[in-house]
C-alpha cells in the first residue's frame, strides 16, 4: 500500500510531516549540471544508475539532459521505470530463474534492454526466455574487475562467454560492464586511482581477447559517483554509470579530495526531515527517526545545520542526538538528517518532497521503491 504523501505543494518545510524524505532542488539540480561540467570534451556517455533513486521522473530529468539512459539492479525496478515512461534501461546485474527471465523478455518488447551475464548457463537460460516472443535483448559480459562480487574473469574467460552469446538466437552482444564498486569509498585519491588504473588493465586485456575471437565490445561500461573521471579518463571506458551524485551521502561525504578536505563536487541533496520528540536532558535530543526512516548500514546519519550535534544511536523508532547547547533542537522542532547510505534509505520511502528554500515545490513517487525481486 502506497501511504499518503507527508507534504502538498506550496506547504512551508516546517509544517512537513515526519519522518519525510527530502530532496533539495537547488542542490539536486547543482549536481547535475556539475556532473555535465566535469565531463565536458570527454568522449563518454552518461547513464546514471537509477538504483539510487528509484524515481522514473529523476530518470527522464537525467535523460533530458543528455543520459543515454539508466541503470537499475532488479526486472521490478525495471518494470517501474519502463511504467514511468523511461526507454533505455539496463539491468547491471545478473537475473536468474524462469519467472524473472519471462518478465525481461516481457519488457524488452516495450523499451530497450540489456542485461548482464557472467555464466553460459544463465545465457541459454536467457536464450530460452526469449525465443518464440519477439523480443531481443542486449547483453554484457561483465566482468570482475577487482569488486570480487558477480562476474567473470577478464581476459580469454571473458571473450569465449560473449562468443556464446554472439551465437544465441534473440540475443545481442553489445560489450562488457565492469564496475570496480570497492573503489567507489576508498577515502584517498591515490588509492581511488590504483584501484581503478588495475581495472583499466584488465578491461584492456578483455578487449585484446574479444579482438582475438573476432568481437568488439561496442559498450564498454562501469564507474560509479567515486571515480567517474578516473574512468572516463581511461580511454577505454565509453560509458559510466554514477548513481548517488544526485543526492550525495554522508559515507560519500567521507571520501577526501587531493589536499585531504572531504569531497566536495557534489552537494548533499537528500535528507531525512525529522521531528524533536523528546528533550529528556540539556545534552540529548531525541527524534522521530530511527532505523525505520534511514539505513546506517555505512554508518549514522549526519545533523545538519546545527553545529557540534551528533546522531549517536538509532533504535526502531528512535534517534538520539547529542547536541552542544540546550537550546539546540527544542521540542517539536524539525532537523535535517544526511543519509549514511543514500540508496536503500531511497527504498523506504514512497514520496520525494522536493523543496526550494523553505517551501514545498513538488511531491514525487519513489516508484521502484520496494522493488527488489
Amino acid at each position: 500500500m502506497t501511504l499518503p504523501a507527508p507534504a502538498r505543494v506550496g506547504m512551508p518545510l516546517d509544517e512537513v510531516d515526519t519522518p519525510a524524505l527530502l530532496l533539495d532542488l537547488d542542490a539536486f539540480e547543482h549536481n547535475l549540471e556539475t556532473l555535465e561540467r566535469t565531463l565536458a570534451g570527454r568522449q563518454v556517455r552518461i547513464r546514471p544508475h537509477a538504483k539510487s533513486h528509484k524515481c522514473p521522473r529523476i530518470a527522464l530529468i537525467q535523460m533530458q539532459r543528455g543520459a543515454v539512459g539508466v541503470c537499475c539492479q532488479k526486472v521490478s525496478e525495471a518494470e517501474a521505470l519502463v511504467d514511468g515512461g523511461v526507454t533505455d534501461v539496463m539491468v547491471s546485474n545478473e537475473i536468474v530463474g524462469a519467472g524473472k527471465l519471462a518478465r525481461l523478455a516481457a519488457l524488452a518488447k516495450r523499451a530497450r534492454l540489456s542485461v548482464l551475464a557472467d555464466h553460459p548457463d544463465a545465457v541459454d537460460a536467457l536464450a530460452t526466455a526469449v525465443r518464440g516472443t519477439g523480443a531481443s535483448i542486449e547483453v554484457l559480459v561483465e566482468v570482475d574487475v577487482g569488486a570480487g562480487r558477480c562476474g567473470t574473469l577478464p581476459g580469454e574467460p571473458a571473450a569465449v562467454l560473449a562468443a556464446h552469446i554472439a551465437g544465441k538466437p534473440g540475443l545481442r552482444f553489445r560489450g562488457i560492464h565492469a564496475y570496480q564498486g570497492g573503489a567507489q569509498h576508498l577515502r584517498t585519491p591515490a588509492e581511488r586511482e590504483s584501484a581503478i588504473a588495475s581495472a583499466v588493465d584488465q578491461v584492456k586485456d578483455t578487449l585484446a581477447a574479444l579482438k582475438r575471437h573476432g568481437l568488439e565490445a561496442e559498450i564498454v561500461t562501469g564507474a560509479g559517483t567515486g571515480t567517474y573521471l578516473l574512468e572516463a579518463a581511461s580511454g577505454v571506458y565509453n560509458e559510466i554509470q554514477p548513481g548517488s551524485y544526485v543526492f550525495m551521502d554522508a559515507d560519500y561525504g567521507r571520501n577526501l579530495e587531493a589536499d585531504g578536505t572531504p569531497v566536495h563536487t557534489f552537494r548533499h541533496s537528500l535528507f531525512v526531515l525529522a521531528t524533536v520528540m523528546s528533550r529528556p536532558t540539556p545534552n540529548r535530543a531525541v527524534v522521530d527517526a530511527g532505523l525505520k526512516a534511514h539505513s546506517v548500514d555505512s554508518g549514522n546519519p549526519s545533523v545538519a545545520g546545527v553545529p557540534g550535534a551528533t546522531f549517536l544511536r538509532a533504535s526502531d523508532e528512535h534517534g538520539t542526538i547529542q547536541v552542544a547547547s540546550p537550546f539546540d533542537l527544542p521540542l517539536a522542532s524539525k532537523v535535517k538528517l544526511i543519509p549514511g547510505h543514500c540508496d536503500p534509505t531511497v527504498n523506504l520511502y514512497d514520496w520525494l518532497v522536493c523543496y526550494r528554500g523553505s517551501r514545498v515545490e513538488d511531491v514525487w513517487p519513489i516508484a521502484a521503491r520496494g522493488a527488489f525481486y
